[in-house]
């Protein structure tokens, strides 16, 4: 059917609308309250004309449509097709960055508590979001030492030989050997983890008590004394709680800046009444907008030459005044997910229990000016902020009560009634969601330090100011979730050529700069043939059962080139060596992903543009060059050394000895006799001579 024909066959109801091209590839997605109106209004005279609009109709061959009940089932369903057609001609939330949760495995023999950035319908109960991010670490941390249920990634369906150190310091039942523990112990531990991170402190101390005192009067007053220190910290974060709750509400904080068709977005998370995260967002080459007018018949044209690409990265950094000593926040109800259960949001709710001054909200009360949203002629902020709210919140298990915004936008109200019913299909809270734009007063304030931070984002992103070592070591520690400051990384790279003198090669960077007094080689000598994990397998184990012969310390992050293959290769090797929770790395070469061991089904996924990546890059980068150097010289040895191999009497060392002397196999063939006894024996060199007059 002719496009024309079909635009006029378009019921006048709310709905869906797909611009297809040649290929039949979605290239917009567009909503309406009446899709005929809004359709056709692309073809009026005048507006084809327009190169803003005259890109998206000369591509544009087809358009199929869905029609929906009502304006709020339109915005739900383009945000779906949005993200999974990721037409170019759409503003498209591409954010590498999630928070994440406390994952306890309760579909295992015995469960195991992880943080995650994933949520799987795995029959696991999933806690979070988290933020700070570093709150799950610290809540974590705060299981292993007080109630003993472990993070490692040992294989507890079968029994080993000993436990690991996580055991001999008193941070883990010892499930994976036998005797160290009984099921019902460690059940009766998954329990208490389990009404721990319910939030149910009430009814744990009540438990904790009613064991302590049966302990006692067993005399059992070692155990006794353990039950009373725990009953004692799970009151302390009660009381956290209960100061926290009354000091405001959540709310998230929005500004941008826009220039050079460049666009950066901060977001502020506040959580009990204070900034606890903020969150960036950034956008390249962003296409004209043109100014929306509401009245049906006249369509908003997002067409343009250069589509905008969302990068949305950098992980959270926490701001001036964050105290990282608070454990716990939050008494979450239990919310069904799939087959798991999510948890209402530790750390991300009215009762938020972290302590967090942001020092800059002082300059607010010190007469500072207010930067106030700046307009373009050529980007329409309520365009943006309708197409980016509904992509950042729709389907998320957690939004918070308030979101303040610079710009009013047409489906603000129908968005506030979408995501006020998502939280209500969830479980969740039976309050309203409510999207503002303060015009004044505090809040009017918050926006405009949020615009502030976008601004100085905005600097750092697009006018290449290079971070500091330490700002990068804290955003690859935040990026990669390991355990402590990356000070030291030790990179594995294997070079061979169809399995022919296969080598490896071990490179070091430490605070800030490549070491290479540190530098290692390694020629592999149990494999033959193209086995690049079994190469991997051999030299990590013969690097680190070394450093465990000369009692060095571990590297911070042991890096491997290669994929998911190459890096389960270096994890068998140091399990071999009862090496445990050792973080563990492996980029890929073609799609620079970062796969963490343990976290592989996540993979790290960073902006091209990311410091990070650039560090991670440039230590792989130099393993391989190192490895391939390394294998160019032991091939180039062997390719000299082949001829005089074949001579009678000369073996591998007077091989070695004589390109050694003269430097070249040429300079071999020009030697006399007497030159060539100055190495080898008389007998040699006339052998040799007549080789080569042959």
């Amino acid at each position: 059917m002719d496009l024309q024909k079909k635009i006029r066959s378009i019921p006048p109801s709310p709905g869906v609308y797909l611009y297809k091209n040649a290929e039949g590839e979605v290239i917009y997605v567009g909503k309406a309250k009446s899709l005929r109106h809004r359709v056709s209004s692309y073809f009026h005279e005048g507006r084809v004309a327009d190169a803003k609009t005259g890109t998206l109709v000369r591509e544009a061959v087809d358009v199929d449509y869905i029609v929906v009940a009502n304006n709020k089932e339109a915005l739900a369903l383009e945000n779906n097709l949005i993200k999974q057609k990721q037409p170019r001609f759409n503003i498209l939330l591409r954010d590498d960055k999630t928070y994440p949760y406390v994952k306890l495995t309760l579909g295992e023999r015995f469960p195991r508590v992880y943080v995650t950035r994933r949520l799987r319908k795995d029959g696991s109960a999933y806690y979070g979001p988290y933020f700070p991010a570093n709150l799950a670490y610290r809540i974590v941390d705060l299981i292993h030492r007080n109630f003993l249920v472990p993070s490692c990634y040992v294989d507890l369906n079968r029994s080993h030989p000993r436990p690991c150190l996580q055991f001999y310091i008193g941070r883990c039942l010892g499930p994976c050997v036998a005797g160290l523990t009984t099921p019902e112990i460690y059940q009766e531990a998954v329990r208490d983890v389990k009404l721990f991170l319910d939030g149910r402190q009430a009814d744990l101390s009540k438990s904790l008590r009613d064991r302590m005192n049966r302990a006692a009067e067993a005399q059992e007053f070692e155990r006794a004394a353990k039950y009373r220190d725990l009953i004692s910290t799970v009151e302390q974060l009660q009381e956290k709680q209960r100061i926290a709750a009354a000091e405001g509400d959540d709310a998230d904080v929005f500004g941008y800046h826009f220039e050079n068709g460049m666009l950066a977005v901060n977001l502020f998370h506040m959580r009990g009444g204070r900034v606890l995260d903020r969150r960036e967002f950034f956008w390249e080459d962003l296409p004209e907008f043109e100014t929306v007018d509401t009245r049906e018949g006249t369509a908003f044209s997002r067409a343009g030459t250069d589509i905008a690409q969302a990068s949305g990265t950098t992980g959270s950094r926490a701001l001036p005044g964050q105290d990282d000593n608070a454990e716990m926040s939050d008494s979450p109800s239990t919310d069904r997910v799939g087959t798991g259960t999510l948890a209402r949001p530790v750390g991300a709710s009215s009762t938020a229990a972290i302590s967090v001054e942001d020092n800059s909200l002082e300059q607010l009360s010190t007469g500072q000016t207010r930067a106030s949203a700046p307009t373009w002629p050529n980007f329409d902020p309520s365009q943006f902020f309708s197409s980016f709210l509904t992509q950042l919140y729709i389907g998320q298990p957690y939004v918070p009560r308030n979101v303040y915004v610079p710009v009013d936008f047409e489906d603000r109200e129908a968005l506030e009634e979408v995501l006020s019913e998502q939280l209500a299909g969830e479980g969740g809270r039976a309050t309203r969601v409510y999207i503002a734009v303060p015009s004044r007063g505090d809040k009017r304030s918050l926006i405009d330090l949020a615009a502030n931070n976008a601004k100085q984002l905005y600097d750092q992103r697009f006018r290449v100011m290079k971070p500091n070592a330490r700002a990068i070591q804290e955003a690859l520690q935040e990026a990669l979730a390991l355990p402590d400051l990356p000070r030291r990384i030790e990179c594995f790279d294997i070079s061979h050529i169809q399995g022919a003198e296969t080598v490896a090669s071990m490179v070091v960077w430490e605070d800030g700069r490549m070491k290479k007094s540190d530098y290692r080689k390694f020629i592999i000598r149990t494999v033959d043939g193209v086995d690049d994990f079994a190469s991997m397998r051999e030299v990590v184990t013969r690097r680190y059962k070394r450093i465990q012969h000369e009692k060095k310390e571990m590297p911070s992050l042991i890096l491997i080139d290669g994929g998911l293959g190459q890096l389960h290769a270096a994890a068998e090797a140091l399990n071999s060596l009862q090496i445990i929770n050792q973080p563990l790395a492996a980029i890929a070469k073609r799609e620079e992903i970062i796969y963490v061991y343990g976290q592989e089904n996540e993979p790290v996924v960073l902006d091209h543009h990311s410091p990070v990546l650039h560090l991670v890059q440039l230590i792989r980068d130099e393993a391989h060059r190192f490895a391939v150097t390394f294998h160019r010289k032991r091939r180039q040895m062997r390719d000299r050394s082949t001829e005089l191999r074949e001579i009678p009497g000369v073996g591998e060392r007077t091989t070695r000895r004589l390109l050694e002397h003269f430097g070249s196999l040429q300079a071999v063939k020009q030697a006399d006799v007497a030159a060539l006894s100055a190495v080898v024996t008389r007998h040699q060199a006339e052998a040799i001579l007549q080789h080569f007059q042959k």
